[in-house]
């Protein structure tokens, strides 16, 4: 009767966590096929590392098994496959932390290996068994209230109390990290120009959508609700982001812009200089995190005449969308995206248009690259297969 692809893959991880326990990398190498590949997120090499073939996972097992003692490697839930062609998600630990793992086997041994850091050892989150209570059930005199509490720390911090992490850029990525640093009971703040969380969606021209599909959005710990739109409009991310920051309690500084920042090396701390309001604020904390995105600054072409030109010209991120522009003629230099989306916008409202692309562009219906490449990891189809946004992540 042939070996089950449950069978499989615990004899094979058996079989690793012998070798990694005892340090023996050629044993832990002939699992693993001579075209390998091995991705680790943080918890074997403490940063974001792809190996590939076996030299290269000799070579970083060499250098990590002694401090990261990788061990308790078991099945997260039940393996499928065959035997050829084995998949399955794995639980680990680590001296440091508690990980996550896909596998895939081929004929036995390792194709492909990602590993994931998904929790530090004494430094776990409050949930669960670790909930707090949130009251305490006696009486004293001067106790406070939640509400005086929270406003007691968000009065203090950044003044009195000096954060751990200061994040400047308060979009969904600055957001989502304050969340996560948050749960941790790390003290942080996040800084953003902008009046309220979520403007950087609000200021943005007025036909914006996500274009990305809903499952591949979701924020940490909170996700959309069940009907929320597949392509949500930006003014909704708006809405949506401005409330993820009060219902996490998060310590966001809106209308403040960070001046200048330095590194003091004897004190080992950031000093940052921020505006706040239009006063000035000294923040020194440990950690200073750009969140600023791929965006975050404009890039204006030159081009000849244009210092001459007598009508209106500006970056993607200034146009408003909407206006009159019958009989106008418009050109948009490139054709990503946004490109497409202000072309569209400027046709609508009467313009003749001209995008203009620097090389040949692949150009594909939403519709078909959400069946053909994202379907399968980011969709109803991809939850009812048991394919969760964190597992498709």
């Amino acid at each position: 009767m042939p070996e089950t692809a449950n069978g499989i893959a615990r004899r094979w991880l058996t079989q690793f966590d012998e070798a990694l326990r005892s340090r023996n990398t050629e044993a832990a190498l002939n699992l693993f096929e001579d075209e390998s590949y091995w991705r680790d997120f943080v918890s074997f090499t403490w940063n974001l590392k792809t190996l590939e073939g076996k030299d290269q996972i000799r070579n970083m097992l060499d250098a990590t098994l002694e401090d990261v003692q990788p061990h308790h490697w078991t099945l997260a839930e039940e393996a499928t496959g065959d035997a050829a062609n084995t998949e399955a998600w794995v639980n680990f630990e680590t001296a440091q932390a508690r990980g996550y793992a896909h596998l895939r086997l081929r004929d036995g041994k390792c194709w492909t290996l990602l590993t994931t850091m998904q929790e530090l050892k004494g430094f776990e989150e409050k949930k669960g068994p670790n909930r707090e209570k949130g009251v305490a059930h006696h009486i004293s005199k001067g106790r406070k209230s939640w509400l005086e509490l929270k406003e007691e720390e968000e009065s203090k911090l950044g003044y009195e109390d000096q954060p751990y992490t200061v994040i400047i850029g308060g979009g969904q990525g600055g957001i989502g990290l304050g969340a996560r640093l948050r749960r941790l009971g790390v003290p942080t703040i996040i800084i953003d120009k902008n009046e309220k969380p979520g403007d950087s969606w609000r200021n943005r021209y007025k036909s914006l959508h996500l274009h990305d599909p809903v499952w591949y959005d979701h924020l940490p710990y909170l996700k959309f609700p069940d009907d929320w739109p597949v392509f949500a409009a930006k003014d909704k991310i708006g809405d949506w982001l401005e409330q993820y920051t009060r219902i996490m309690e998060l310590n966001y500084w809106s209308s403040t812009e960070c001046t200048k920042a330095r590194f003091d090396e004897n004190a080992g701390e950031w000093i940052v200089q921020v505006i706040r309001d239009g006063v000035p604020v000294t923040l020194r904390p440990k950690q200073l995190v750009f969140a600023l995105g791929v965006s975050g600054y404009p890039h204006v072409p030159q081009f000849e005449g244009a210092d001459s030109f007598l009508g209106e010209q500006y970056h993607s991120s200034q146009h408003p969308g909407g206006g009159d522009w019958t009989d106008k003629r418009a050109v948009v230099i490139g054709s990503n995206n946004s490109a497409h989306d202000i072309c569209a916008d400027l046709w609508e409202h009467g313009a003749e248009v001209t995008m203009v692309q620097r090389s040949s562009t692949h150009i594909a219906r939403s519709e078909s690259l959400m069946d053909l490449a994202l379907g399968d990891l980011y969709s109803e189809q991809a939850l009812a297969n048991g394919i969760t946004t964190e597992k498709a992540d």
